[in-house]
């Protein structure tokens, strides 16, 4: 998410927005209700995927678009977002952000087929990035000194939240009343947050001069949406099928157009100079991967636990939840105690723990195994999270010159969330592999060998990615000797930057 702050953000100006007493904690409530809605819609979808199945008639491939629709957009979008949130003024892109999820959310509740759903699920990331953009930048200007602290703690800590809430809540409401509930819940939500934004907080705007990078932002979404659909077709009809060969064209193409946009502008989305940063670039990388083997296999260990195991909706939720529990028990009890470690310590640590997490699964997931044999691989990996991704976007602004933070911050939200997006598509043309072939020998038994088949292979694959990636954090993200003038000698690359970045997917 962008972070600029300009003369209304100061204490006492415009930008502000608080109210003395017991009221000034409303903005608090306005922004945090946002980013748990729009953070919990990315896993709330898990455990409806097979009633929405059934109920619309949708194929494998429109349940990975239905998760990655939302996913991409937020994704592509987010960098954008926060330009125009700096010039156009952050509350109001934050209440039209609310807005445009809540239609889309009416959308996909309302969808009669998968096709609209899909649609619907894209435009509500739209919506989601506007949000998301806009959430730090109200927050600093909403607040200052002690408060300051408190308020991004309890937004820290919803933020994390929403990742063991997700799954639960969609099994809730998809048991007890149907998988539309999921997206209709959104509706007096997002009205309470509206009204809660008008009336307690204060707009506030960027630098002066602000510009939005619109060439870079429309080839980053071009590249972007281009591959992820080229990853998906190929799982389906072949690498070498014609559709395949034009969308992962197009994403080179989009791509080349992005990085010479972005070398010509005065005000780009992401100075490429930062990337001949060891640390940042890697760092980056990090983000993308650790997002990747983390959180998207848990879509198709939801499909398994309902399809093959026959739990509700509510059970395949709770299936999953020992990562997300374990992940807020270690930011709870050693949240202080890993920002005075070197970020790249618990970061390379907790991603090899999500390596070890994804590897267990491997090894117990063996023929008739059930639930059960869930609960090592995710506690592991969920200390991993726990470790891992406090400290991402701290690292990633230590990483960069202080004038480029809010950048970097942007940057990193991005490559997380492609992460996720990615990983729906690569993951899920190895899982759909696995099932095709199960199922061209027939029978149940086959079927529910497919699903651990697939299973096995996918966790396989995040397993070695997490493991290659903390590798590479420890061996490259260290202390650096000064190149450019910004650090005195001996001084770490990656600064220690206390942040309040959600810890969840």
């Amino acid at each position: 998410m962008i972070m600029r702050y300009g003369p209304g953000d100061a204490p006492g100006g415009s930008g502000g927005g608080r109210r003395p007493g017991r009221g000034k904690w409303w903005p608090l409530v306005a922004i945090t209700l946002g980013n748990f809605m729009l953070l919990v819609d990315v896993t709330i979808v898990n455990t409806a995927l097979p009633r929405i199945a059934d109920g619309l008639g949708a194929s494998f491939t429109s349940l990975q678009w239905v998760m990655d629709g939302y996913a991409l957009a937020l994704a592509a979008l987010l960098m954008v977002a926060g330009s125009a949130a700096d010039l156009y003024g952050r509350r109001r892109l934050y209440v039209g952000g609310l807005a445009l999820f809540a239609l889309a959310s009416l959308a996909c509740g309302l969808a009669p087929d998968a096709q609209l759903l899909v649609a619907a699920r894209i435009v509500q990331g739209v919506g989601a990035a506007a949000m998301f953009a806009t959430n730090t930048p109200l927050l600093m200007a909403a607040y200052q000194g002690r408060d300051r602290g408190v308020a991004f703690g309890v937004w820290g800590g919803t933020s994390g939240a929403a990742a063991a809430v997700g799954p639960v809540l969609g099994g809730v409401l998809t048991e007890w009343t149907d998988w539309r509930a999921i997206f209709l819940v959104n509706l007096p939500l997002t009205a309470v947050a509206v009204w809660l934004t008008l009336r307690h907080l204060g707009e506030s705007r960027g630098h002066v001069g602000a510009r939005i990078d619109w060439p870079g932002g429309a080839s980053f979404t071009v590249c972007a949406g281009a591959l992820t659909y080229g990853l998906m077709r190929g799982g389906e009809h072949g690498w070498t099928e014609n559709g395949t060969l034009t969308a992962l064209a197009l994403a080179a193409l989009a791509l080349l157009v992005f990085v010479v946009a972005e070398r010509r502008t005065a005000h780009p989305l992401l100075d490429l100079r930062l990337l001949r940063r060891p640390s940042f670039a890697v760092l980056m990388l990090a983000a993308l991967l650790m997002q990747a083997a983390a959180f998207p296999y848990l879509t198709f260990v939801g499909l398994w636990a309902q399809d093959v195991l026959g739990l509700s909706p509510i059970g395949a939720g709770l299936a999953v939840t020992p990562m997300a529990l374990m992940s807020l028990l270690v930011g709870l009890l050693g949240g202080r105690a890993l920002q005075r470690l070197a970020p790249r310590l618990p970061l390379g640590v907790g991603v090899l723990l999500i390596g070890a997490g994804d590897l267990l699964h491997v090894v117990l997931l063996g023929d008739g195994a059930g639930w059960p044999a869930l609960v090592p691989g995710l506690a592991v990996g969920g200390l991993g999270v726990g470790a891992a991704m406090p400290v991402l976007v701290s690292a990633a602004l230590g990483a960069a010159p202080p004038q480029r933070a809010g950048m970097a911050s942007g940057a990193v939200n991005t490559f997380r969330q492609l992460g996720f997006a990615f990983g729906i598509a690569v993951l899920g043309t190895v899982f759909g592999t696995a099932l095709r072939d199960a199922g061209a020998t027939g029978g149940r038994t086959a079927l529910a060998a497919g699903y651990l088949s697939g299973l096995r292979d996918i966790t396989l694959i995040s397993g070695l990615v997490a493991v290659a990636t903390g590798l590479l954090v420890l061996a490259v993200v260290r202390r650096a000797p000064r190149t450019d003038g910004e650090r005195p000698s001996g001084a770490p690359e990656v600064r220690r930057v206390r942040t309040g970045a959600p810890a969840g997917a």
